[in-house]
């Protein structure tokens, strides 16, 4: 079935709207992989019961919402919101391929998104809330569209430092080529790594109740399969990682291949290339 979304569009964030959006989409399965267990984990944790009307932001190509929308059918419904229009289209043709009735998706920005009234009693983000652009704006627009004791559930990167993975990785490229700090509070993969931004960010989006649980566990490094040769192709190719490298001789971009596939095959298992990886699950919820 065609799905109209009851949410205006608004497109913001040239990245993940353009280019990476497209990267992503490129590399799907590979991410959807990856992150898979952090997925798995973070649902169980939401517990979504039947019945239950939810908000996905920054749902991608929509697996979290397939899922979510399984769990709160017959009678509940999920709306997926992604910035990004290709993923936005993937998502849709996933979900009608699956015959899935009770989603429906929509290009949207989080901070301008207009629900036109309508209440949700579920907030849930899966690694899509740490790249607003105007995080403020953006929970305080999210909460407006959240009945009183509704619950948010976030999955966000734990700091850089706690996953194995990341460190890995920077640690060689660091070796050769320097890495640019970003902004405070720039939009990024670790922009709300911090306990006491989120808590803020929360607050100032009208949630109470803010709990916090440190998942920890093993992800595969371009997904289920994947080799050391596979592996760093995947950093290199699909993630922002590789374009630190675009500018500098072939020859560095073959001394950070070398120690990649180095790194991966230390790491090699009958299942991937499996390395540590830490997130925060954030829960709150909407005050009166």
């Amino acid at each position: 079935m065609e799905r109209v979304s009851p949410l205006t569009e608004s497109i913001a964030g040239e990245d993940w709207a353009g280019e990476m959006g497209e990267r992503w989409l490129a590399n799907l399965d590979r991410f959807e992989s990856m992150i898979a267990p952090v997925g798995d984990a973070v649902l169980a944790r939401a517990d979504f019961k039947p019945g239950e009307r939810v908000i996905d932001i920054g749902c991608g190509g929509g697996a979290t919402s397939r899922a979510i929308a399984s769990r709160v059918a017959p009678n509940g419904f999920v709306l997926g919101l992604d910035i990004s229009p290709v993923l936005i289209a993937e998502a849709e043709r996933r979900a009608n391929a699956a015959g899935l009735a009770n989603v429906m998706f929509c290009v949207a920005d989080a901070a301008t998104a207009d629900g036109h009234g309508a209440h949700y009693d579920r907030l849930f983000s899966r690694f899509g809330s740490m790249f607003f652009a105007d995080p403020p704006a953006a929970f305080r627009n999210l909460g407006d569209m959240v009945r009183p004791g509704g619950r948010i559930d976030l999955a966000v990167w734990a700091p850089a430092k706690t996953n194995p993975w990341v460190a890995g990785l920077m640690g060689i490229l660091r070796q050769h080529v320097e890495v640019p700090a970003p902004p405070p509070n720039a939009p990024g993969p670790f922009s709300l790594d911090d306990p006491d931004r989120v808590r803020a960010l929360l607050s100032g989006g009208g949630f109470g109740e803010i709990d916090f649980f440190l998942w920890q566990g093993q992800q595969l490094i371009g997904g289920a399969g994947s080799t050391p040769a596979s592996a760093v192709k995947f950093v290199l190719d699909a993630m922002s990682f590789g374009k630190l490298l675009a500018e500098h001789p072939a020859s560095v971009r073959e001394n950070v291949e070398k120690e990649l596939r180095e790194l991966f095959a230390s790491h090699q298992t009958s299942d991937g290339v499996a390395m540590g990886a830490a997130a925060w699950f954030v829960s709150g919820r909407r005050l009166d």
